[in-house]
């Protein structure tokens, strides 16, 4: 993953819930106080947060975790740190550098994706009724440019940026779903464990748009994939241009 799996669930919790809700605080808490935390047990986190000791119990569950004593597991293994490239360098020539691998990037998937599996992908957009598109983080901003461009060609599909919401959809769905996960490195479910619901994952038909470099769930139906390097630079702009090349394939095939 290009972060860990606790510093996702962490952030995504905090973008999908109020400022005010026990959940956010508490996320806010864990990410302001990391280094604190590997001495700090379940009460003290509580008390920290003015919240009761069920609360952070029940937030634990809602981020996919099993209890608290793997929360503080993932906390002294998770690396929060982030490694900027060239940072070193004057600012024009770093700007001029990152825009340059940027669109590198960009031509290098374009020239990558699998024109029939993008028109499998469309095809399937078109005939099912219910649609959803997912990603954590970055990636949900791809799956919002795409809901809000089908939705421009009358195709409606739905999406949630809490990843909470997310996994409950994908844990209940059916045969007559189709869910469309972003994921830049595959690594999607990883950040949450279904355990008992892996075989549930199998009724509805799931696609993964990701990087070539990285395998799919075995529950995972259909692969849209591209070449990439995997650096955390280009990332979010190869995913909303896989979402730009859904698009436009999807007027092509039905809005002539």
């Amino acid at each position: 993953m290009i972060y860990d799996k606790l510093p996702v669930v962490l952030l995504s919790t905090m973008a999908a819930e109020k400022n005010s809700s026990t959940n956010h605080v508490i996320a806010s808490y864990i990410l302001a106080h990391r280094q604190e935390m590997a001495d700090m047990g379940i009460q003290q986190l509580a008390e920290a947060c003015h919240v009761g000791t069920g609360s952070v119990s029940r937030f634990v569950r809602d981020i996919g975790l099993s209890g608290f004593n793997e929360l503080r597991t993932l906390i002294a293994q998770s690396d929060f740190s982030l490694d900027h490239a060239w940072m070193n360098e004057p600012a024009p020539k770093r700007r001029a550098k990152l825009t340059s691998y940027v669109a590198q990037s960009l031509i290098r998937m374009e020239q990558s994706v699998d024109q029939s599996q993008l028109e499998k992908l469309c095809e399937d957009i078109h005939s099912y009724q219910n649609v959803y598109v997912f990603g954590m983080l970055k990636a949900e901003s791809a799956a919002v440019s795409l809901q809000t461009d089908l939705l421009m060609m009358s195709k409606p599909v739905l999406t949630f940026a809490a990843y909470s919401e997310q996994i409950d959809t994908i844990a209940h769905a059916g045969k007559e779903d189709l869910i469309i996960i972003f994921s830049y490195t595959g690594s999607y479910f990883s950040s949450h464990s279904f355990r008992q619901n892996e075989k549930r994952l199998m009724l509805p038909k799931i696609w993964m748009v990701c990087s070539k470099d990285h395998k799919a769930p075995w529950f995972v139906d259909e692969v849209l994939s591209f070449d990439s390097d995997g650096r955390r630079e280009a990332h979010p702009f190869l995913l909303e241009m896989a979402a730009s090349l859904i698009t436009q394939q999807y007027a092509c095939q039905f809005q002539k």
